[in-house]
């Protein structure tokens, strides 16, 4: 959202703080922060969250290093807590008042920590856009250390994603650029936790085992909150790693000093974290109801707490397999897929929300007339219109790209079939305001793969039937994300979403609705979207010439495609195909301007002038 700080008043009016008055209160509130962060009580939260309240209430003039520190406090401390979404704000104050000091250091800083948390709250594009900008000023201030500290925070979002080779890419460059520096130590150590993850996830546990050792090696006692939570973090990595190879004894190890972190920490995250990795040793060492009975009070605790819930559902799914117990595994797994589910859709609200928020922030009372405007459904669309619904619709495209990203990684594929459909649209007869609505909401074809567990989407080769059908309710969470939107005119996207998948014949997903049942800019985007997957490399699959694909929807018009689209969409490619050579180039021209993409190709230029280029780039 716009910085709440901004909107406050520049010190006039009665009430108003002085700004030297301002300066005393700030260094109190530092002060007090600190010292939370560094012995954290079961009042922090309280304290934290008093002193957050009385930033808010400083005048907006009142700018200074000192009050973008203690905003990077309390972003930090809700963090930790578990309560990421608390912490947003803040953290955008920080970067809006470190713009305003013109401080390239502190702006990089602020930006680096906003990334964390928008990453960690499931907005990965702004976290990426935060990313590429804080690189550029770290790059510009020859600060390799500081450059390195990024490299690292962006090769955990990537993880988060299922990245895991553009992800170990950011983390070799940690290690490269820290090389020798004795400063950098604690930034190496976090690059080998990380890769640690990413090789435990992409189950490349030789590497994970290399990486986990290497990020304990000559370690020093931890003393910050902070480092206690890495802490736990690397030793329980360590100790699921070795449980992967039965390790047991050295996994014990390394689970008993996760506890001892943990308890020293006070975090609940750390203290999730290290029981755990204790629940799945004691299953692999044959305390299997031991194991499991302490796998199940993490997740009753992860169901309040709810940051470490994932992985808790995870670990019992795992758990219950060794047992031998697949239909207790499968009760659990089911609840994984509906977590994941709610959380995603949440997530993608609130930010979307927070958009939204920023948008009528920066219009102000001006635009109000135009958002009636465009509320109203038969209101023709004028330029103004049209860029205002792109700008509403901004963040729910990125998170379309991000949905995708496993299987499309450089982020076009949304773009492609928007494109194509409006194209397609045209030649049905539709006119320019429907066809840009079609181009817009097609885009959001497959937002609802949000909701699906990565390791599916990513996974390579041919999935099972199990997973497919798993997959395909996909459409069915498109559906309800956009609909509880509440944007004017989403109901196209939310057809769309919901039914790019049913069939002309009525053997498609999710209703099985048949011939002109389904909504047109439905069977438009159908034609696009196989047409784009068909054309295109997916980890499951090899691109097919467009020749090939063309011949296969003409066999399919009639069962899968509605005759007359796939008539006028043959015809409309051939054509494409005189006209401007290069279908990739004109389709995807879009989204060559987009935020997110152009963050994700900055990022990628900066990798190849270090490292020279590499297959399976960020690009």
């Amino acid at each position: 959202m716009t910085p709440i700080d901004a909107r406050q008043s520049d010190g006039g009016g009665a009430g108003a703080v002085s700004l030297g008055a301002a300066e005393a209160e700030l260094a109190a509130i530092a002060s007090r922060l600190k010292a939370q962060l560094a012995a954290p009580t079961a009042e922090s939260l309280t304290e934290v969250a008093a002193a957050h309240i009385a930033l808010r209430a400083l005048p907006g003039n009142a700018v200074s290093a000192t009050r973008v520190e203690c905003l990077l406090d309390v972003a930090q401390f809700f963090h930790l807590s578990g309560r990421t979404m608390l912490g947003i704000e803040p953290a955008a104050n920080a970067v809006h008042f470190a713009r305003q000091l013109g401080d390239s250091a502190l702006l990089r800083k602020a930006l680096t920590f906003h990334g964390i948390l928008l990453a960690d709250s499931g907005n990965l594009p702004a976290a990426v856009e935060c990313y590429a900008e804080a690189l550029d000023l770290a790059i510009g201030l020859g600060d390799a250390v500081r450059e390195a500290a990024v490299w690292n925070n962006l090769g955990l979002a990537l993880i988060y994603a299922a990245q895991y080779g553009e992800a170990m890419q950011c983390l070799e460059r940690v290690i490269e650029l820290a090389k020798g520096d004795a400063e950098a130590g604690a930034i190496v150590r976090s690059a080998f936790i990380n890769i640690a993850l990413a090789s435990l996830h992409a189950e490349d546990f030789a590497r994970g085992l290399r990486a986990a050792k290497l990020s304990l090696d000559d370690a020093i006692e931890p003393a910050s909150v902070v480092q206690l939570v890495d802490r736990v973090v690397a030793e329980s990595n360590y100790t699921r790693l070795l449980l992967e190879v039965d390790n047991l004894e050295r996994a014990r190890e390394r689970c008993e000093l996760a506890k001892r972190y943990a308890v020293q920490s006070c975090s609940q995250r750390a203290e999730q974290s290290a029981e755990i990795a204790e629940g799945l040793y004691e299953v692999h060492a044959g305390l299997v109801d031991v194991g499991i009975s302490r796998l199940q009070r993490a997740l009753d605790h992860a169901r309040i707490m709810k940051s470490t819930l994932r992985d808790a559902l995870i670990a019992l799914v795992k758990a219950y397999d060794i047992a031998g117990k697949p239909q207790l595994a499968l009760i659990h797994l089911r609840e994984l897929l509906h977590y994941t589910k709610r959380s995603q859709i949440e997530s993608a609200l609130q930010h979307q929300r927070l958009h939204l928020e920023r948008l009528e922030q920066s219009a102000g009372r001006v635009d109000e007339p135009l958002m009636l405007a465009v509320a109203e459904p038969n209101a023709p669309l004028g330029d103004a219109r049209r860029e205002r619904i792109k700008a509403q619709l901004a963040l729910l495209h990125r998170q379309a790209i991000t949905a995708e990203l496993s299987e499309d990684p450089n982020g076009e594929h949304v773009y492609r079939v928007g494109k194509l459909s409006a194209l397609l649209a045209a030649e049905y007869g539709c006119d320019d305001d429907t066809c840009f609505m079609i181009e817009m909401s097609a885009r959001l074809h497959d937002i609802g793969k949000l909701g699906i567990p990565i390791a599916i989407l990513a996974k390579r080769g041919r999935i099972n039937p199990d997973q497919m059908s798993l997959v395909r309710t996909h459409s069915a969470i498109g559906a309800e994300l956009l609909s509880q939107s509440g944007l004017p005119q989403i109901q196209m996207a939310v057809d769309i979403a919901r039914h790019h998948h049913e069939w002309w014949d009525g053997s498609g997903y999710p209703d099985g609705i048949a011939g002109k049942a389904i909504p047109d800019p439905a069977r438009i985007t159908a034609l696009a979207d196989v047409f784009d997957v068909l054309t295109h490399a997916r980890p499951y699959k090899d691109p097919w010439p467009v020749a090939r694909a063309l011949e296969e929807i003409q066999r399919l018009k009639g069962t899968q495609f509605d005759p007359e689209l796939a008539d006028l969409f043959v015809a409309l490619i051939r054509r494409l195909q005189r006209e401007v050579g290069d279908l990739d180039e004109y389709l995807g021209a879009e989204a060559r301007e987009s935020p997110f993409i152009r963050a994700r190709r900055k990022i990628a230029d900066a990798l190849r002038r270090a490292n020279g280029p590499r297959p399976g780039t960020l690009s």
